[in-house]
């Protein structure tokens, strides 16, 4: 927030990894319930709003019902968007948003002809939040692991092995000074 990122998307639980072993993902989950009460009156306090992109109906109850409660709370936030990426998949994703045109054409309420970049992306779980610009992978992987395959399209991608608990301001100020330093062109010449 003060270097004036908008908005920030996390890629906190996949829907890949329901297949981790029982014991870590009951461990994740207690750890979004600690982070959600911890950190919900202080994104209250600096006007940022929580969302969530993935599967909600998808996740236990009381990480359900707590991530409601949560985003209730902070909707009014205009200072900054947290999105976490909870029980998504981007493959998912565009296929849910592919059913949704579809089923609108079905009920009549759309033709195929009317689809559009613009309205397909707002059939999203993404719908209203720019596209990134950045996309950093820490980890020392190098590959997108199903994220944002949509929105991605032409974001600029910084690996690092720096592993994720270990990623700090200092490896964001790293991310972000590469970034700067990269010629955009969007698909032209420059």
């Amino acid at each position: 927030r003060e270097l004036g990122i908008r908005h920030l998307t996390l890629y906190a639980f996949s829907s890949e990894n329901w297949n981790r072993p029982k014991a870590e993902i009951s461990a994740l989950f207690s750890l979004l319930l600690e982070f959600l009460r911890r950190e919900v009156p202080l994104m209250e306090e600096k006007g940022i709003a929580l969302k969530v992109l993935g599967d909600l109906d998808g996740l236990p109850l009381p990480q359900r019902t707590a991530l409601r409660h949560a985003m209730s709370r902070t909707e009014a936030g205009r200072e900054m968007t947290l999105n976490l990426a909870l029980n998504y998949g981007g493959r998912a994703e565009i296929l849910r948003a592919a059913q949704r045109f579809a089923a609108q054409c079905a009920a009549g309420e759309a033709k195929p002809e009317e689809l559009t970049e613009q309205r397909f992306s707002e059939l999203m779980y993404s719908a209203g939040i720019p596209d990134p610009e950045l996309v950093i992978r820490p980890g020392g992987e190098l590959r997108i692991s199903n994220f944002l395959l949509w929105q991605s399209a032409y974001a600029e991608y910084y690996f690092t092995d720096v592993l994720w608990p270990d990623f700090g301001p200092k490896e964001l100020d790293l991310a972000i000074d590469a970034f700067n330093h990269r010629n955009r062109r969007f698909g032209g010449a420059k």
